[in-house]
């Protein structure tokens, strides 16, 4: 009996200090400091954000972030605009490229800079590197948000079809894609290049490598009153892809008729231009036996080369927020900067590191030495090709989710020989005009930072 009391006796101390244990780890939970982030990001992207949140909240025990996937980037701001109206707005927001000018002008975020000063942190603001680093900085360099998932456009090539026509490197320019294309379709493959109206790497990326300006006013960036402009080049370009087209040289596919990234895959279509995070995609999805690598951009001859320009997202801090939430903030921004946070980025994603230290990482590493990871460093080089010019540095437009939107529905328009090359480029002009004219209508009286 005296036993048997002991026993009970015991049982009731270890319950108690489980109870005491369980209790504190969660009054520990409790304790945490709560701040939010919105990303913008479907599928196994989406994964990989959640990750990130994941390995921050088991990195220290001051601080929780809770990651909310928002669908596409469009979507996340959209979202975000209407939680400012609720004053419901997340801490952190991730926001693409051309939504940069939108968040700029709204005011409504707290400046990296002045963010991690405020909670102690020293950052060298020099290890970004400047055709990433700048896209997302004032007119004087400074960066007012956190740079983040980042990639550029490169030519995904098939390395067997093009040996079998004499081409053991990718070609480099827009000649010899030419004089590669002709001899595969004599060789009777269907499709030498897939091609789809993505705005981003067929004009946007195209303009940046050559020097030549999409906009007035250094693409945007010296003024709202920026004009759309197609200069001599593009416009002897896109008549060149629509005689190509017309020839057979060239096939169209857009996501409706099966997107570029299947029909590169598949080994349907010999080429494609895209960005560097179809990389991991295409390398999952490669047909067995598949010979592929990637390519800087291809250049006309007679034109010297610039860098290609930063697409992605970076991350914002937004105002509003209570000052404790910006305490996590500023610790999550600095843990996801770090060479190891970089890597996992790189590794997990066909994106790139942002950060001059990052990118040596991944170098020392042995990463670009992989068979699975070959050609990935091209887009390094091709970004870094020079330092970023007026015409390479960015795109710093108003309503340019619309004016993608227009492109693709110009140049729908004449390749379905609707309209003629010109005159779809003309109304890609005109229109696009409109849509600069109502952003600078709606922030009149403002000026870019």
């Amino acid at each position: 009996m005296i036993r048997r009391n002991a026993m009970k006796a015991m049982g009731a101390v270890a319950l108690g200090l489980a109870l005491s244990v369980s209790g504190a780890a969660e009054a520990q939970q409790q304790q945490r400091q709560k701040f939010t982030w919105w990303y913008g990001l479907t599928g196994q992207l989406a994964e990989v954000m959640e990750n990130y949140c994941k390995n921050f909240n088991a990195s220290q025990n001051e601080f929780e972030i809770v990651c909310t996937g928002q669908g596409t980037y469009d979507q996340a701001l959209q979202n975000t605009i209407a939680a400012f109206r609720a004053n419901q707005q997340p801490t952190i927001v991730q926001v693409y490229d051309v939504g940069t000018a939108d968040l700029m002008l709204s005011g409504q975020y707290v400046p990296a800079r002045e963010l991690m000063a405020n909670n102690g942190y020293r950052v060298d603001w020099n290890n970004y590197i400047p055709s990433i680093g700048n896209y997302y900085a004032t007119r004087e360099g400074e960066m007012l948000s956190f740079p983040f998932n980042s990639s550029s456009a490169v030519m995904y090539w098939n390395k067997g079809a093009y040996r079998s026509v004499g081409f053991e490197n990718p070609p480099a320019t827009w000649e010899e894609v030419e004089k590669a294309a002709r001899a595969l379709k004599a060789q009777g493959h269907a499709c030498p290049i897939a091609l789809d109206f993505d705005s981003w790497a067929a004009w946007e990326q195209f303009n940046a490598i050559h020097n030549q300006p999409i906009a007035t006013k250094e693409n945007g960036f010296g003024g709202l009153d920026a004009q759309l402009v197609v200069n001599d080049l593009f416009r002897k370009h896109a008549n060149n892809l629509l005689a190509w087209y017309k020839e057979g040289l060239i096939q169209v596919r857009t996501p409706q008729s099966g997107g570029l990234l299947p029909a590169f895959a598949s080994g349907e279509c010999a080429m494609m231009m895209g960005s560097i995070a179809n990389h991991v995609g295409i390398g999952r999805t490669a047909k067995q036996g598949l010979e592929w690598t990637v390519g800087m951009l291809p250049l006309y001859q007679g034109y010297t080369r610039t860098n290609s320009m930063v697409g992605g997202a970076s991350l914002w801090v937004l105002k509003g927020r209570p000052a404790a939430e910006y305490k996590g903030a500023a610790a999550f921004l600095n843990f996801i900067a770090q060479p190891a946070q970089e890597m996992f980025m790189v590794q997990n994603t066909g994106y790139i590191p942002v950060t001059r230290s990052g990118a040596q990482a991944v170098v020392d590493s042995g990463f670009y030495q992989q068979p699975q990871n070959a050609g990935r460093e091209v887009v390094m080089q091709s970004l870094t090709y020079t330092p970023p010019g007026p015409n390479s540095r960015g795109i710093r437009l108003g309503n340019f989710t619309q004016i993608r939107a227009l492109y693709a529905t110009e140049m729908q328009a004449a390749f379905s020989g609707q309209k003629t090359m010109d005159q779809a480029l003309d109304s890609i002009v005109s229109e696009g005009n409109k849509l600069l004219r109502r952003f600078e209508q709606t922030y009149r009286g403002k000026q870019l930072p």
